[in-house]
C-alpha cells in the first residue's frame, strides 16, 4: 500500500484481538506500515471507536488502550468537525449509509484519502474517488 489510506476501526481494534490471530498480525503489519510509510489516516471518531471496542469487548486495560490511542494518533489525525458530520447526513440521504459508516466516509474523503481499509464496508464500493479495501480479504 502506498496511496493515502484511512484505517477504519476494526483496523486498529484488530490489533488486540487474540481471539484472530491472522487479522491481529495483519493489522499490526497495517498500522506499523502506515506509520512508517506515512499513508495512513484515521479520525477523532476511529480513535473513539478503538477505545471503546478494545476495552469493552476485547477487555484491553484502559491504560493500554489510551497509551495505543496516543499511539495511533501519530497517523495523519482527521478532527471531526460540523461539515463532517453535514457531509456524513449528506452521504447517509445519498448512499443510504448509516450516519457513523457516513462519517467514517466523509473524513477519509476531506484527507484526500484513495483507499479506505475497512471489513465493514462493501469491498470494491466506491464514492467520489474513495475505494473501499477489505484488508483482511485473502
Amino acid at each position: 500500500m502506498s496511496v493515502r489510506s484511512f484505517l477504519d476501526s476494526n483496523v486498529l481494534v484488530y490489533t488486540d484481538d487474540r481471539d484472530a490471530p491472522e487479522k491481529q498480525a495483519r493489522a499490526m503489519r497495517l498500522v506499523e506500515r502506515a506509520r512508517g510509510e506515512g499513508w495512513g489516516v484515521l479520525s477523532t471518531q476511529v480513535l473513539q471507536e478503538y477505545f471503546v471496542a478494545a476495552t469493552r469487548k476485547l477487555g484491553v486495560p484502559p491504560e493500554i488502550a489510551r497509551r495505543k490511542v496516543e499511539l495511533f494518533a501519530r497517523l495523519d489525525l482527521v478532527l471531526v468537525d460540523l461539515a463532517d458530520i453535514l457531509g456524513a447526513i449528506d452521504l447517509h440521504r445519498l448512499h443510504s449509509l448509516g450516519f457513523w459508516d457516513g462519517l467514517i466516509v466523509r473524513a477519509a474523503l476531506r484527507a484526500r484519502c484513495a483507499v479506505l481499509l475497512s471489513e465493514n464496508f462493501q469491498a470494491g464500493w466506491q464514492v467520489d474517488g474513495l475505494e473501499v479495501v477489505n484488508p483482511f480479504d485473502a
